[in-house]
């Protein structure tokens, strides 16, 4: 299995089609929302995948301070259909959160999670910040993660 970071215009053509690929299968036919996966905030994301006999596994996108929120956040997180099981949705995030500690050295992270994985995100340290409102005719939730400082 390998781990790729790259910003956008560092992805190459085949990965580009692979992740908005399966974006789109996952987000928009698996769990039948029709929305406008393309959104303008992936020029300026950095994108994390694993791939595994040339194919990506799992994805999730880093955006900077001001793109979705006034901080950084975490966004469109999945795991392909073929390799479910095997615990790669925490190990994403987990690279996605320490990306944005330890490289962006920013403090706090928030996301737009959708409700039903509330518990999920829960397992990191992330926190409630509002009540649960409908994106795209889907529950979701604000939550924001805190950057535990050593004294």
């Amino acid at each position: 299995m390998n781990l790729k970071i790259k910003r956008f215009n560092e992805l190459s053509t085949r990965e580009l089609y692979e992740i908005l690929k399966l974006r789109a299968e996952i987000f928009v036919v698996e769990q039948n929302c029709p929305y406008n996966d393309l959104d303008d905030k992936d020029y300026g994301c950095i994108h994390i995948f694993l791939e595994e006999k040339n194919q990506i596994i799992a994805y999730i996108r880093v955006l900077n301070p001001g793109i979705s929120y006034p901080d950084s956040s975490l966004g469109r997180v999945l795991v392909s259909k073929f390799a479910r099981g095997r615990g790669l949705a925490k190990k994403i995030v987990q690279i996605g959160v320490d990306y944005i500690f330890n490289e962006l050295n920013e403090k706090s992270i928030t996301i737009g999670a959708q409700n039903y994985l509330k518990n999920f995100y829960e397992i990191f340290g992330f926190k409630s910040v509002s009540e649960v409102y409908l994106e795209d005719n889907i529950p979701h939730i604000d939550m924001t993660l805190k950057k535990i400082i050593d004294k």
